[in-house]
């Protein structure tokens, strides 16, 4: 009660915010008239003289009043919109790195070049990142004129770019794209073997556009870089063997979770077995050496014992295919993971396709949290705040409206069933319909959105529905989704990034319309009577009380009612919205059907028959905190498992970085020579212990196996006061030795390329096993609890023993190679081929389809594409005599080892960038 009172008194501690913030804004104001007196030129040299001011020690907060009055004069010139106050408090918001809650229609897309172009002066880049492709091309367009006007450089990243368009874009002063683009490019960038290949540069700031959707939304699942491993068929067929002899007293079943697992009596029985075969690092089958074969022995289980041959799957062609549980349909080309596919292949005894493995991973929460400057705007942050805070310490400021808002917002109706709900919401839409508001309906699913159509149908209602797949055609529907007696149903608003504006959208209309008619009096006309009639269906529209929302079911988090809902009463249109729901709703489901609510339900309300009640709206709202504050411990979760896995891909991109960065790397050879020697000596002589307690014959076979040399261990050991110190530096100067005078009888030039070629090759090597033990280790993990024990924290722990272990096993990997490596002298030495990247696949879940949204990133398709119609002109480069002329790609900067342009096949330096040698056809 004392809370409300002082709030009504002195306002929210967010309202006092965005007042203060009025200070800057009238200072903005006050430069107006002063920057409407430049000419465009004059006005485009302001960024000059602001990189001119910063280079002189000024900050980016004392030249903001300045900057966003120059971008408000220069919008109104090239884009014809002038920015309202409250955008203004929208951009400064932006540029402290904090998230602007603006409610739609409010500008949020006009609103971000104002931090944008303020951040971008500095020249070290600013990344503004969309849900989709669509909505970066668009916007890389439509605000890119002013940016540009500005003498700003702007670039896009989509689906299908080279390496080289990639590399502009991203040396652009602006960079549009979506959020899985970037993430995929980072990932590629940090498997590159050379600097220059890299293509994205140092992260600066970051405006996000739907900041909810992709740091909550889609940051339950995480980007993933694949691509095929080794041949495990071996391992895969005789653990299958192994686990086919198991009697059923050794595991047990539980169906409805389809999982199994050892008792304990099976374990040691197991353990047994397994050690025959040969198939355990060590005794103990839990311990971590064992990860990979646990893994494996638990998918075999799953296979041979859960699944079932012609219901879960069928063998077709000498291949398992599997059969869909819910319409008993084959699903040709879908195969499941983690090795359960290959499990199955092995237990009927066809051909086993290697599994693709993690090359590189990383979720949202760790990928934008490298940024040092951070934001984000959305028209639904403020329910998610304390998770914005939590783990990406941003801020939610409530942005208020320009001009407040008239929507009405109805209580919610109940209906007994969902062929009740839907009768009553086709004809509630039929009856708006036939006064011309226009409607725009909101479904959960996609069956649901069918559902209804069946049902306006049988209304005799014409409508249009939107699945969230073909965004621009979509963006078209949504923009006239405003116009008399239209009726739009949508699966999900989010993202959408069209306003639906009121009797139609002239710029979409007079695009679909009058995209054939050429510039002049005839088409000056025709735009100006598709104004005029715009004008006149908006009134007729708003007469019949503009855009009328409708719910067909609660979403399980409030933000999607929220922005469905928000899609009305734009900018002070009049407006309406309603939420209809039944006891069958998945989100009325978590009530149960035996709780109070659900009873009076049935027993007072008869068939077809609706109530409302501030009360069950409340319910409704308090069990939709409780789905969200799951849904954040799910995500919280997630990128909890991915900070271990986090730091040590810091670890590993920034020795990869400050490889590919040095000349020379044989300090760090050195380095890993001496500490895999010490490593060794170590294990055969541990401190503190008596020579006769000393593995002599073990050290033996390690030195002649790692360092490929044999040592007088057994001599030595005969010499008084012999120490372990003694060894290793004996040891050390030997291999050392050998190393120098292979050194000198070789290019010291070429040599330092093979180090540096070894290092990057292992590194990679090791760390791609590293992810796949990982992996393994997350899926087994969870069993721990059983035993009282923290899975996150075991995880923890097993994860750091496992990268000491990745780096011991690095450190003696490269020491044998370098030692055992043999210096010939061709002439000439040929060039050192730095190792091709696999076949990546990316994989990125959507968590609201289940679908894989990710695109295909490496460029192949694109640059066909590309340079297909090139390849005509390559033939034009040779001339009469077979010899190249020129290269017509020598401006594109292409990697030597990257396929040729052309369309050969072959590498770009075994073809048109062979210097004299002709392009091979």
């Amino acid at each position: 009660m004392f809370n409300s009172v002082m709030k009504a008194v002195f306002g929210s501690s967010n309202d006092r915010y965005v007042k203060s913030l009025g200070k800057i804004v009238d200072q903005i104001n006050a430069l107006e008239p002063q920057l409407q007196a430049l000419s465009d030129e004059e006005l485009a040299a302001q960024t000059e003289k602001f990189r001119a001011q910063l280079a002189d020690g000024k900050t980016l907060d004392d030249i903001l009043p300045e900057a966003f009055a120059t971008v408000r004069e220069a919008s109104v010139r090239v884009l014809g919109m002038r920015h309202f106050d409250v955008q203004m408090v929208g951009g400064i918001v932006l540029h402290r790195g904090e998230i602007a809650e603006m409610k739609t229609g409010e500008g949020k897309t006009l609103v971000s070049t104002l931090a944008t172009y303020l951040n971008a002066i500095e020249g070290k880049g600013v990344h503004v990142v969309t849900v989709n492709d669509y909505l970066a091309r668009r916007d890389a367009e439509w605000m890119g004129r002013l940016h540009q006007f500005l003498g700003l450089t702007v670039g896009v990243i989509v689906p299908n770019l080279n390496e080289f368009e990639r590399r502009e874009a991203y040396n652009s002063d602006v960079t549009y794209s979506t959020n899985n683009e970037l993430g995929f490019d980072y990932l590629r960038d940090n498997m590159k073997h050379e600097r220059s290949q890299m293509v994205q540069r140092p992260f600066n700031f970051a405006v996000i556009d739907e900041v909810d959707s992709i740091l909550i939304d889609e940051a339950r699942t995480p980007l993933i870089i694949s691509g095929p491993t080794e041949d495990k068929s071996d391992l895969y067929i005789s653990i299958d063997e192994v686990v086919k002899t198991f009697p059923e007293d050794w595991y047990e079943k539980d169906e409805k979770q389809r999982s199994i697992q050892l008792t304990e009596e099976g374990t040691e029985e197991v353990e047994k077995l397994l050690i025959e075969r040969g198939l355990l690092e060590t005794e103990n089958l839990y311990d971590v050496e064992n990860t990979q074969v646990v893994h494996h022995l638990d998918q075999a289980l799953r296979a041979v014992h859960m699944f079932k041959k012609d219901t879960d799957y069928i063998v077709k062609d000498d291949k398992v295919v599997i059969i869909d549980e819910f319409t008993g349909r084959m699903m040709d080309g879908r195969r499941w993971s983690n090795g359960l596919h290959q499990a199955v292949e092995a237990k009927e005894g066809v051909k086993i396709e290697p599994e693709n493995q993690t090359l590189a991973s990383i979720t949202f929460q760790n990928y934008f949290r490298m940024y040092p400057k951070l934001s984000g705007m959305t028209g639904t942050a403020a329910t998610e705040a304390a998770e914005f805070w939590d783990i990406y310490k941003m801020n939610v400021v409530e942005i208020p409206t320009n001009v407040p808002v008239q929507r009405i917002d109805e209580d919610d109706e109940f209906y007994k069933n969902t062929q009740d709900k839907f009768r009553a919401i086709a004809k509630a839409i039929r009856e708006k319909n036939e006064i011309g508001q226009p409607v725009l309906v909101g479904t959960v699913s996609i069956e649901k959105s069918e559902l209804l159509s069946e049902f306006l149908n049988q209304e005799g209602v014409e409508h249009e529905i939107l699945n969230a797949r073909q965004h621009e055609r979509e963006a078209h529907i949504v923009a006239q989704a405003g116009r008399i007696g239209a009726v739009t149903i949508a699966t999900n608003m989010a993202g959408r990034g069209t306003d639906i504006q009121l009797g139609g959208n002239v710029d979409f209309r007079i695009g679909d319309e009058l995209a054939d008619m050429p510039d002049g009096p005839e088409k000056d006309a025709a735009i100006a009577k598709i104004k005029d009639e715009v004008a006149e269906e908006k009134q007729r529209v708003l007469d019949a009380g503009g855009l009328f929302v409708l719910g067909t079911e609660r979403h399980e988090s409030r933000r999607i009612d929220n922005q469905l809902r928000g899609r009305s009463g734009r900018q002070g249109d009049p407006g309406l919205s309603r939420f209809y729901l039944c006891l069958e709703d998945d989100l009325l489901r978590i009530f149960g059907p035996d709780t109070l609510f659900s009873k009076m339900m049935n027993s007072n309300l008869e068939d077809g028959e609706a109530i409302g009640s501030k009360w069950l709206s409340k319910a409704i709202e308090t069990a939709q905190k409780k789905v969200e504050a799951r849904n954040y411990e799910v995500r919280k979760q997630v990128v909890q498992y991915d900070d271990v896995m986090n730091d040590q891909r810091k670890v590993i991109y920034e020795q990869r970085a400050e490889i590919m960065d040095s000349e020379a790397v044989d300090d760090v050879v050195v380095d890993m020579r001496h500490d895999a020697i010490n490593s060794l000596v170590s294990n055969a002589c541990p401190p503190g212990s008596y020579p006769e307690q000393w593995d002599i014959e073990g050290l033996k076979e390690q030195t002649e196996e790692v360092l490929g040399m044999n040592f007088p261990l057994d001599e030595w050991l005969q010499e008084e006061q012999v120490e372990p110190e003694i060894i290793e530096e004996r040891i050390r100067e030997a291999a050392d030795q050998a190393m120098d005078s292979k050194l000198a009888s070789g290019d010291a030039a070429m040599w330092r390329r093979i180090e540096k070629s070894i290092l990057l090759q292992e590194l990679d090597s090791e760390w791609k096993d590293h992810l796949a033990t990982l992996d393994a280790l997350r899926q087994v993990v969870g069993l721990r609890a059983h035993a009282q024990k923290q899975p996150l924290n075991e995880y923890k722990q097993e994860a750091f023993t496992l990268f000491e272990s990745m780096l011991d096993k690095l450190r003696e990997t490269v020491t044998n190679k370098l030692l055992r490596i043999e210096l010939r002298e061709p002439e000439p030495l040929p060039p050192i081929d730095l190792p091709e990247l696999p076949d990546f696949l990316t994989g990125h879940i959507d968590p609201l389809t289940g679908l894989d949204n990710s695109e295909d990133g490496d460029g192949s398709e694109s640059r066909k594409a590309l340079f297909g119609a090139l390849a005509g002109s390559s033939q034009a480069a040779v001339g009469p005599g077979g010899s190249a002329t020129e290269n017509p790609y020598a401006d594109m900067h292409i990697s030597r080892n990257a396929p040729c342009p052309c369309g050969s096949g072959n590498k770009y330096k075994h073809c048109h960038g062979a210097i004299g040698a002709a392009p091979q056809a």
